[in-house]
C-alpha cells in the first residue's frame, strides 16, 4: 500500500514553456499520478511524521523522474547533472530546515539523507510513446526557453513509428501545435476537425474525387499528430480525447480504403471482384492488429515493434494508414488509382505476413529463453549512438 505522500512546489518559473508555467506543469504532472497525493501551498501544514516531496518549480522534470520520484517511499536528495540539489523527499518535521537550506543553498541540513542522482533513479524505456529517452531535470530560463519547448515537443513524439510522422511532419507539428497554444484551441478540437476530414476524405474517395480526399486525408493525418502533441506538451489529455483519437485511428483507415474501391466504379479502371480484394484487405488489416495484440496480451508487456531492432525499422513503413496513403497517392499521380488500392492490398497481406512470422519467432524465444525483453532496455540514448537503431529511435541527451 502506498503511502500518502504531501507535496509543496517550491517558487516558480521565470519563463513559460507551452503556455505554462513552472508550477502550473508541475501541478498538472502531479494530477496525472495514480500515486495518494496532496499538494498543499503551505508547508507548514504537512504533518509532522507525513512523507513530503519538495519540488522546485523553476526546474522541467522529465516525466518519468517525476514519477519516480512520487513513486519512492524511501528519504532522499535528487541533484542534478549540474550536482544542483532539485527535490528532496523528508518527512513533515523537516520541511522548514529542508526548505531553507534548499532556499540559501546549504546542503549541510540534509547531508543525513542518502544522494540520489537522475542517472541512478530506476527508469524504464516509454512503453506508450515506444521509446527511450534520457531522463534529465534542466533549470528553466528565458535563455533556454526555445530549447526546452523544442524538448519537450520531441518528447512527445513517439519513438517507434511510421516513416511519415516520424520525418515529415516534425517541423509543420511543431509551428501548427505553436499556433494552437497561441490561440487557446484545445486538443480535443484538434481531433474532432480531424473526425470531420476524415469523414469527408471518406466520402470523396467513395464518389471517386481522389484528388480532393487525399488533400483532406493528409491534412486529417497531420492533425491526428499536432493533438497528440498538442496535448502532451500542454498536459491536457482527456479520456474522451484518447478514446476519439485511437478510436479515429483504427476505424477510419480501411473504411477509407474500402471508399477509394467503390470510387474506382467512377473511373476508366474499374476492378473486377472488388469485393473479393476488399476482404483481402480487411484480412490484413485484421489479421495485422490481432498480431500485435496477442504479442502485447500473450508474450510480453510492450509493443511488438520494440521488441528487436528489426521489428522497430519493420514499424517505418508496415501498412498504417500514412504508407498506405502515400501508395494511393502514387496510383492518383500516375492517373492509375486502380493500382493505389490493389497496392494497399498487396501491402496489408505483405505486412500482415511479416507480423505473423515475428509473432512465431517471439513465441519460440519465450518457450526457449524465457520472458522477452525489448531492444530499448539495454540501450543508452547517449552512449550508443553509434548504432544505426539508436540514431533512429532515440534522441541525443539534451545538455544542461
Amino acid at each position: 500500500m502506498s503511502i500518502k505522500t504531501y507535496i509543496y512546489i517550491v517558487g516558480d518559473s521565470e519563463t513559460d514553456l507551452w503556455g505554462l508555467s513552472g508550477r502550473e506543469r508541475l501541478q498538472r504532472m502531479i494530477g496525472t499520478s495514480k500515486q495518494p497525493i496532496t499538494v498543499l501551498n503551505d508547508p507548514e501544514k504537512i504533518p509532522g511524521q507525513a512523507s513530503a516531496l519538495l519540488l522546485y518549480a523553476s526546474y522541467l522534470y522529465e516525466p518519468r523522474v517525476l514519477a519516480s520520484l512520487l513513486d519512492m517511499q524511501t528519504n532522499m536528495v535528487l541533484y542534478n547533472d549540474n550536482n544542483v540539489p532539485v527535490a528532496v523527499r523528508t518527512v513533515g518535521n523537516r520541511v522548514h530546515g529542508v526548505l531553507s537550506g534548499l532556499l540559501h543553498n546549504d546542503s549541510r541540513t540534509f547531508t543525513t539523507l542518502p544522494r540520489y542522482t537522475v542517472k541512478e533513479l530506476s527508469l524504464g524505456f516509454q512503453q506508450n510513446l515506444k521509446k527511450k529517452d534520457t531522463p534529465y531535470v534542466l533549470p528553466v530560463s528565458q535563455k533556454n526557453r526555445k530549447a526546452l519547448e523544442s524538448e519537450l515537443f520531441a518528447g512527445s513524439y513517439k519513438g517507434v513509428t511510421d516513416l511519415v510522422t516520424k520525418w515529415l511532419w516534425p517541423v509543420p507539428a511543431f509551428w501548427a501545435t505553436k499556433l494552437c497554444v497561441r490561440y487557446g484551441w484545445q486538443p480535443n478540437q484538434v481531433t474532432l476537425a480531424s473526425l470531420v476530414l476524415a469523414i469527408l476524405a471518406g466520402i470523396a474517395f467513395w464518389f471517386g474525387y481522389y484528388g480532393i480526399g487525399l488533400m483532406m486525408g493528409w491534412i486529417m493525418t497531420f492533425l491526428d499528430t499536432v493533438d497528440g502533441k498538442l496535448a502532451r506538451v500542454t498536459i491536457t489529455s482527456s479520456r474522451l480525447g484518447d478514446v476519439l483519437d485511437h478510436g479515429l485511428d483504427l476505424i477510419h483507415p480501411p473504411l477509407w480504403y474500402w471508399a477509394w474501391g467503390i470510387g474506382l466504379a467512377a473511373t476508366i479502371t474499374p476492378i473486377t471482384n472488388l469485393s473479393l480484394f476488399v476482404w483481402v484487405m480487411f484480412f490484413g488489416y485484421i489479421g495485422g492488429r490481432l498480431c500485435e495484440g496477442a504479442f502485447q496480451y500473450w508474450l510480453a508487456s510492450f509493443d511488438i515493434f520494440i521488441w528487436r531492432q528489426l521489428d522497430s525499422f519493420n514499424r517505418l513503413i508496415t501498412a498504417r494508414r500514412n504508407p498506405n496513403l502515400i501508395l494511393l497517392t502514387y496510383g492518383w499521380m500516375i492517373d492509375r488509382p486502380d493500382i493505389g488500392f490493389l497496392l494497399v492490398v498487396a501491402w496489408h497481406l505483405i505486412s500482415t505476413l511479416v507480423l505473423i512470422g515475428r509473432l512465431i519467432a517471439a513465441i519460440h524465444t519465450r518457450i526457449r529463453r524465457g520472458p522477452l525483453k525489448s531492444w530499448l532496455a539495454d540501450i543508452d540514448p547517449g552512449r550508443d549512438r553509434k548504432i544505426l537503431a539508436v540514431k533512429i529511435f532515440t534522441r541525443a541527451p539534451i545538455s544542461s
